[in-house]
């Protein structure tokens, strides 16, 4: 057998005088690339973000790039450590519905209950959209068709449906998850994604935004929501933030111009703890209180990369 990572210790944050205007502040850490050709790195990274106080570990889904499978990777991690919880963007067009209801059901009953799902429809590149084997056009219904037939698999019913994409006659789970019911959230920014987020998300995470934008965002989502009868938590508002250690790259500043032409990267990358603390403020100001940090760069370390902002858990609650 190969060897095994040993279990890391690392010093904890206090969270007394902590801000939190009542709510719950929770913040944890997507693994990106840079674990997926070393498994001690990742089984460290799980140790340090467990033993520093982080509310949960994220595995991004981007077959194109050197990360982990999600389902996986989130399986390890589970068996690792009790109390992480276990959360990823997770590329739902391409995969069987019903596969993935009960992957996603056994997962979270075995992790007792800590899954979180955010569900996102995959980038629009050639390789990803290879890799899927979808066409681009058909991912956002692919999304709506298959979260409609999981939830009703992971509500215990016989689920027969005819869509545009799936069709099955009398199909069921005996596994069902410990979450009942087991929430997905929903990302995107343009106006399409916010209404689809109102009718079917049970929460909402982008990236690549400032505090105005995601507030705008917000207040569209609620009003939709109110039009079609639906609602959001109010607590079930979160980001994505990525950070460096110094001044930003100039292929970071490359990459947000491509994700996001005519946005600075000043404006969204933050620069070290003191500027990712700052960062999350300004979303706390505007009602987000769920975080998911990152690297804006594959580190040399990634526990390491993680303790050097773990000064941010201040905020958590």
């Amino acid at each position: 057998m190969g060897s095994v990572a040993p279990v890391m210790s690392f010093r904890v944050m206090s969270l007394d005088g902590c801000k939190s205007d009542g709510m719950k502040v929770r913040i944890g850490v997507a693994a990106g690339a840079g674990v997926a050709s070393d498994p001690i790195e990742f089984l460290g990274l799980v140790d340090a973000l467990d033993d520093l106080g982080y509310d949960s570990l994220w595995v991004p889904d981007v077959v194109s790039t050197p990360t982990l499978d999600p389902i996986v990777a989130l399986s390890v991690a589970a068996g690792r450590r009790s109390r992480l919880k276990l959360g990823t963007h997770l590329v739902v067009p391409g995969r069987d519905p019903v596969f993935l209801a009960k992957q996603l059901a056994t997962l979270d009953q075995l992790c007792d209950g800590r899954l979180l799902l955010l569900a996102v429809i995959g980038l629009k590149r050639p390789e990803e959209l290879a890799a899927q084997g979808v066409k681009a056009g058909d991912r956002t219904k692919m999304l709506e068709e298959s979260l409609h037939i999981m939830r009703r698999l992971w509500a215990g019913e016989s689920v027969s449906f005819d869509g545009d994409h799936y069709h099955y006659e009398n199909v069921s789970l005996a596994v069902r998850p410990k979450q009942d019911p087991l929430e997905v959230w929903l990302g995107g920014q343009v106006p399409a994604a916010l209404r689809r987020c109102a009718r079917i998300g049970e929460g909402w995470m982008p990236g690549l935004c400032t505090p105005n934008e995601a507030h705008e965002s917000r207040v569209a989502i609620e009003a939709e929501a109110e039009a079609v009868g639906t609602h959001i938590d109010g607590e079930h508002f979160g980001v994505n933030i990525s950070w460096v250690d110094g001044s930003i790259p100039d292929e970071v500043r490359e990459t947000v111009s491509s994700r996001r032409p005519g946005l600075d990267a000043d404006d969204v990358i933050a620069v070290g703890e003191a500027g990712l603390r700052e960062r999350i403020d300004a979303f706390l100001d505007v009602g987000f209180s769920k975080f998911v940090i990152r690297p804006a760069t594959t580190p040399e370390s990634w526990p390491s990369a993680v303790e050097s902002v773990a000064g941010v858990l201040e905020l958590q609650t």
